[in-house]
């Protein structure tokens, strides 16, 4: 009779065991490891609170960020072969042009900004710069400004198509060859956030920003008319008559690049060394109490739910994201 009741015994330990791992989420398969993830600089500080926050749910995992203008991260991948897992652009158009289909099978768009002209206490002229005079202070003789490498960074390019909608709203022809001409080559840095230090220092008087970063950092801003800041998709229409050319996928090609309301995206890496915590982050960040709150908090309005623009591409998503998204283009 003992041989029956060690086998129920046996039986029953190995049913509690079961319903104790089903019992609790994730703790037959808790995400371990290095996890690599390439982002806009622009993103910096909402990134450095989302990873402290990450890394107390999974202790186990250790997230590495690197921050540079977003072409140049998606470069990192494309021509340096870097191994990375999550890649975040501050324009969703970088994943399009240069990571899929090849690197990146999808691209969830999550947030959005605006161009700020930057400036501090500082500054020549910030007690007179306004929204009404701006571009005249920028041509001013003396005055220092610049804007990131468009060729590296999203702010970079759009710092060039607030200039030239400027002119034609401000409706004052040649405008945007007059303020360039009052900005040397030596202006122009790697990633908007490198210009944060010049203004700081007062080794520049104004530099374009996301409203976002601006905020982060305590600047002071002089706020555009929606027609040319780049921050309300209702006048992508006007925005279109922007264009700048962008190195592209290989030496000697280009890329044209349209005005847009700013949008942000984030993708995983299809050879991602370390899926499963990949996986963990994005649903960490795209919930709306999660990774959501910090870009709000943070002065950055996240698209709640985040967006992919098709049925097809949310199909692709892994099964935890479908939920966190919509389609909507």
């Amino acid at each position: 009779m003992r041989v029956p009741i060690v086998r129920q015994i046996l039986a029953l330990f190995i049913i509690a065991m079961l319903a104790a791992l089903v019992a609790v989420p994730g703790a037959a398969a808790e995400p371990k490891g290095k996890l690599v993830m390439f982002h806009a600089g622009s993103l910096t500080m909402p990134f450095e609170t989302m990873e402290k926050e990450f890394e107390k749910r999974y202790p186990g995992v250790d997230l590495q960020r690197e921050a540079s203008g977003s072409q140049a991260a998606a470069r990192k991948i494309t021509d340096l072969k870097k191994p990375c897992d999550i890649m975040a652009s501050a324009d969703f158009k970088v994943i399009d042009k240069l990571l899929i289909p090849k690197h990146a099978d999808w691209n969830i768009r999550f947030a959005t900004n605006q161009l700020v002209l930057c400036y501090t206490d500082k500054s020549k002229y910030a007690a007179e710069v306004s929204a009404a005079n701006w571009y005249e202070i920028l041509q001013r003789k003396g005055v220092v400004w610049g804007h990131s490498d468009p060729n590296l960074d999203p702010c970079g390019y759009r710092a060039l198509m607030v200039l030239q909608l400027a002119e034609k709203y401000y409706k004052k022809p040649g405008l945007y060859d007059r303020m360039l001409a009052n900005r040397p080559q030596a202006n122009i840095r790697p990633k908007s956030v490198e210009l944060v230090s010049l203004l700081q220092t007062g080794n520049m008087d104004y530099a374009w920003e996301y409203l976002s970063v601006a905020v982060q950092h305590g600047l002071r801003y002089v706020v555009l008319p929606d027609e040319i800041n780049l921050g309300n998709y209702k006048q992508d229409p006007f925005y279109s008559q922007a264009v700048v050319k962008v190195t592209g996928k290989k030496p000697g090609e280009y890329m044209e690049m349209r005005g847009e309301s700013v949008t942000y995206g984030i993708t995983l890496i299809k050879d991602a060394p370390n899926r499963e915590a990949a996986i963990a982050f994005l649903k960490y960040m795209l919930d709306p109490k999660g990774g959501l709150k910090v870009l709000k908090d943070q002065g950055q309005p996240p698209f709640v739910p985040c967006r992919v623009p098709t049925e097809s591409m949310k199909s692709l998503l892994p099964a935890d994201l479908r939920g966190l998204v919509e389609v909507k283009d």
